[in-house]
């Protein structure tokens, strides 16, 4: 599967059903916080939308949902590592993508042969407090190299004037969530992403 290189993250199913019909085929859904019964709604509406969209969900953290609901892909960070069942995740076929910081945590990933592996963050975040300093296009380039085929995310403050230099260093594909939810014109942040990446 060669999947887009534009790969927009977002919380909620709502931003899908704005996003997708715009041309988004490579989408995360990141919800934190939810109980449960919520936590499926939200997985099962986005899995239709997308579906109606031909575009590919992938399921952060929450990979016990991503199964039940017949999802392709889940992304875990490195602490749902600790917990996932792997073993399971790979008998249900879903497709796994995982987190990178440091060369300890990449030796791990691809030592569960993950389906891409995602590096981050390239650029100063204002999503979520990190331990980890800016990575810089240098960690892209290097990441790459140590990655081989395998797809490569860069994610963490990225932006559409940025994304030309990650693809450079070595990103196969870019990552984006405050660039376009943040943003004062989502929907036409959104398509300078698309024109940018394709």
């Amino acid at each position: 599967m060669i999947l887009d290189r534009f790969y927009p993250i977002f919380d909620s199913p709502d931003w899908l059903a704005r996003m997708l019909p715009l041309g988004v085929k490579l989408v995360q859904l990141r919800a934190k916080d939810l109980g449960d019964a919520e936590l499926q709604a939200l997985v099962q509406r986005a899995q239709t939308l997308c579906r109606a969209h031909g575009a590919v969900l992938v399921v952060n953290d929450h990979w016990r949902v991503a199964i039940d609901e017949s999802c392709d892909w889940v992304h875990l960070g490195q602490e749902d590592l600790d917990t996932a069942d792997l073993p399971a995740i790979r008998r249900a076929g879903l497709k796994l993508g995982i987190s990178t910081h440091d060369h300890a945590e990449l030796e791990r990933a691809l030592s569960l042969a993950p389906d891409y592996v995602a590096l981050g963050p390239v650029y100063p975040t204002i999503l979520k407090k990190m331990k980890w300093e800016r990575q810089g296009l240098e960690r892209v380039t290097e990441w790459k190299r140590l990655v081989g085929d395998l797809p490569l995310v860069a994610i963490g403050g990225m932006t559409v004037e940025r994304a030309a230099g990650a693809f450079q260093a070595g990103a196969d594909i870019v990552s984006a969530v405050t660039d376009i939810t943040l943003n004062g014109d989502p929907e036409g942040r959104l398509r300078q992403w698309i024109e940018a990446t394709r």
